[in-house]
């Protein structure tokens, strides 16, 4: 019998190459039906992926990945005019892309890949007989599966009578992104970063994002708590608010860049975790494995999701290699791998997600409790020395804990006062005043 995948989204298309390519018969279920079959430009409205149109950062491990699982697939998004960003030394560090042009490429590979067959359907619940998982229900109609695999996201609720309910809630946050291209010949606005332009200003975010074939994006991102700031929901409105930060407005200079995009509102971002386990230390279902945001979902203001995700999917094809007859011993190792590995990274975003919330409504550093990740990364600006500490987490090239050495050298730091810089631009109240007064926002 075939593998059911439900869910076409990244985590999903990975999952179904790389199956197929080890030999296994794969079908991919999702209620959406693809990109329209024309250009690469044509819009693409994802049903049900609220963020499938805003900035998406894919990181080094998804390069790393992808070269290691299918390098085919990176041929053909380079091909399609993503860039691979890479440090000083060469090293891959991310790719720059659109979601739409990511998931095109991937759809398009698995739809020509031998063993895959794309089914496009709403998955009304998992049949199950003896207490294992024998397939799905798709629309009213039986998909027989040896084995189930859960790609579908944190918002599906097929299994939610199965699994266990997910730690964690909404972090607190908001954003609001627009799309823009560059101009023929037009080089991009100031960067301090491979992927783009990162601000961290008073009370608030503001980044722009480098995609493919010219393409950028502009995110504000804040904590909601100014409903003035809904504003930014209105093109114009949003576009004054990118030039009254200097380093920003020269993104959008009419001479480099026009929109391509209305501005779009993301909320709902939540930091979840999810694992498959009973209490009894055994799978809630054998023959259903969850993977990617199904079982861990972290804000994307560190832009982890499809990098967690990918991670993932490699250790349980990695694991089904091993176990392919056995799906209860690849469940639970899969699920200790995730608890070693996935999990830390849900710990350290709720914890750092909370403290920068607490510190956008106005209070300062606090020296006296574990300082979060975001504050101990930045601390490198003042001092050097933290720079090889801080690194490997950066990349994700080690876990969270890896910042622990440097708590006390950081803890220093900002007791001496040291704060990291704000470049020019309004703070949050004055931005909320800045889109109050717009003839935009009249």
């Amino acid at each position: 019998m075939p593998t059911v995948v439900v869910g076409a989204g990244p985590t999903g298309l990975f999952t179904a190459i790389a199956l197929a390519r080890r030999g296994r018969e794969v079908v991919v279920v999702d209620r959406d039906p693809g990109p329209p079959p024309s250009g690469r430009n044509t819009v693409w409205q994802r049903k049900g992926v609220m963020q499938f149109h805003h900035a998406h950062t894919f990181r080094g491990p998804v390069i790393e990945a992808l070269r290691a699982e299918m390098p085919d697939v990176l041929d053909a998004l380079v091909a399609a005019g993503a860039t691979i960003a890479t440090t000083a030394e060469n090293r891959p560090v991310a790719l720059l892309c659109r979601r739409t042009t990511f998931e095109r490429t991937l759809r398009n590979r698995a739809a020509a890949q031998q063993g895959i067959t794309l089914l496009c359907g709403h998955v009304d619940r998992i049949e199950h007989d003896r207490g294992r998982a024998v397939g799905v229900t798709v629309d009213g109609r039986t998909l027989p599966a040896g084995l189930v695999i859960d790609a579908s996201g944190r918002s599906s609720r097929f299994t939610d009578a199965i699994r266990p309910i997910a730690e964690g809630g909404d972090c607190g946050s908001v954003y609001v992104t627009r799309q823009y291209r560059l101009l023929e010949g037009a080089d991009t606005g100031p960067m301090n970063s491979p992927i783009g332009l990162s601000l961290g200003l008073s009370g608030y975010w503001a980044i722009a994002f480098l995609h493919d074939n010219g393409a950028f994006s502009i995110t504000f991102t804040h904590d909601g708590a100014d409903k003035r700031l809904r504003l930014l929901r209105r093109d114009e409105v949003f576009d004054d608010a990118v030039r009254t930060i200097p380093l920003l407005a020269d993104w959008i200079d009419s001479s480099r860049a026009q929109p391509t995009s209305p501005a779009l509102p993301g909320g709902r971002l939540y930091n979840t975790y999810r694992g498959q386990l009973d209490a009894a230390g055994r799978p809630v279902l054998p023959g259903l494995i969850s993977v990617g945001d199904a079982v861990c979902t972290t804000t994307p203001l560190a832009g982890r999701g499809v990098t967690l995700a990918l991670m993932q999917v490699r250790e349980l094809v990695r694991i089904l290699d091993l176990h392919d007859r056995d799906i209860t011993t690849a469940t639970k190792q899969f699920d200790h791998w995730s608890l070693r590995h996935i999990r830390p990274w849900f710990d350290d975003h709720r914890y750092t997600d909370t403290d920068r919330m607490r510190r956008w409504s106005g209070g300062d550093v606090d020296v006296s409790r574990r300082l979060p990740s975001d504050l101990i990364v930045a601390a490198a600006e003042a001092d050097a020395a933290l720079k090889d500490l801080v690194g490997p987490y950066a990349v994700m090239d080690a876990l969270p804990a890896s910042l622990t050495p440097a708590q006390a050298r950081a803890r220093e730091i900002y007791a001496d006062g040291w704060r990291p810089p704000v470049p020019d631009g309004p703070t949050r109240a004055e931005l909320s005043e800045v889109v109050s007064r717009t003839p935009a926002a009249a």
